[in-house]
């Protein structure tokens, strides 16, 4: 696994950098050499965050933590990671889904059972109306919901507005 590191709002010490390789070096026996982790670093409003993606073919691993300390902010990211990984391993090895970013090692080992299994206890269908990103958000806060799927007006693809942490909006247009 390669891991790529980037500092926003900070200079990045060979002390730091040393702690994320350490850290983040335990999950190699889950990928492959070729599986590439990014880093990201930054500091705002007195908390120092840690950001880690790795994409796969399977989809995207993410996770990201912010404490008053970058070294605890490390641990507590690599273990959500970890923790992701062997959630999703189970249904890796179900649905005998191609993982090349896996390792062999690590999808022929035996599954512990996750106490947090996902469970879907209830399916929604709803029409798709078309509209712009802007009347989708006025829609998604007129329900109180976080995200809210549409049909976009002038694109004629479903996309997807959802609120952000910082009171903000967001778009998600998927490629297909």
């Amino acid at each position: 696994m390669r891991i790529t590191i980037t500092g926003r709002n900070i200079e990045l010490k060979p002390g730091l950098k040393n702690q994320v390789n350490k850290k983040l070096g335990k999950l190699e026996k889950y990928f492959t050499e070729e599986t590439e982790a990014r880093v990201v670093l930054s500091t705002a409003n007195g908390s120092d965050k840690i950001e880690v993606t790795i994409p796969t073919k399977t989809g995207l691993i993410r996770a990201e933590e912010a404490t008053d300390d970058f070294y605890a902010s490390i641990d507590l990211v690599e273990e959500d990671i970890e923790r992701q990984i062997k959630k999703f391993r189970k249904r890796l090895i179900d649905r005998k889904q191609s993982a090349p970013s896996f390792s062999k090692l690590f999808l022929e080992e035996e599954a512990e059972v996750p106490e947090d299994e996902i469970r879907i206890v209830r399916t929604k269908k709803f029409a798709v109306k078309p509209m712009d990103a802007e009347e989708a958000c006025l829609q998604m806060e007129m329900l109180g919901h976080s995200f809210f799927v549409f049909e976009n007006a002038e694109t004629e693809a479903v996309n997807v507005v959802y609120k952000r942490n910082d009171g903000s909006y967001g778009l998600i247009e998927p490629e297909v």
